[in-house]
């Protein structure tokens, strides 16, 4: 009862039954990435452009499609990265979740979490400061 339920109510993890019923009735699956997510494409959309579409392994993380498949999904390329042989480039880094929240997260010096004073402000720029 509980998986129905984190189904029918959830988005954030894989896909609802809504997404389930629309896949299997139009959906034709393209391809699959490293990470476990599965492409598909099907139906139109209102501007005339076959829909595409991902569903997710596990949680819902638009920052993990690859590039190759992001250009396909966004309609910028016409043929998916399975059928094109995809390679990335040497200076494309693997995917990094977004660390927002967690002990990764970026701090910089003079923030709230992070002992220490920011760097003065130098150049053509004089913070503003009260009667001043």
């Amino acid at each position: 009862m509980a998986g129905f339920l984190t189904k029918m109510f959830t988005w954030w993890n894989g896909s609802t039954i809504g997404t389930d019923v629309f896949t299997r009735r139009f959906g034709k699956k393209v391809g699959e990435d490293e990470f476990g997510n599965i492409y598909y494409e099907g139906g139109m959309s209102t501007y005339g452009l076959k829909r595409r579409w991902v569903i997710y392994k596990g949680y819902a993380d638009a920052s993990s499609i690859p590039p190759g498949w992001h250009g396909w999904m966004h309609h910028r390329i016409d043929t998916p990265p399975t059928e094109q042989g995809y390679k990335p480039r040497e200076w494309e880094k693997p995917h990094n979740p977004n660390q927002t929240g967690t002990a990764y997260a970026y701090r910089p010096k003079g923030s709230l979490a992070v002992q220490g004073e920011r760097d003065r402000v130098t150049g053509d720029y004089d913070a503003w400061t009260p009667g001043g």
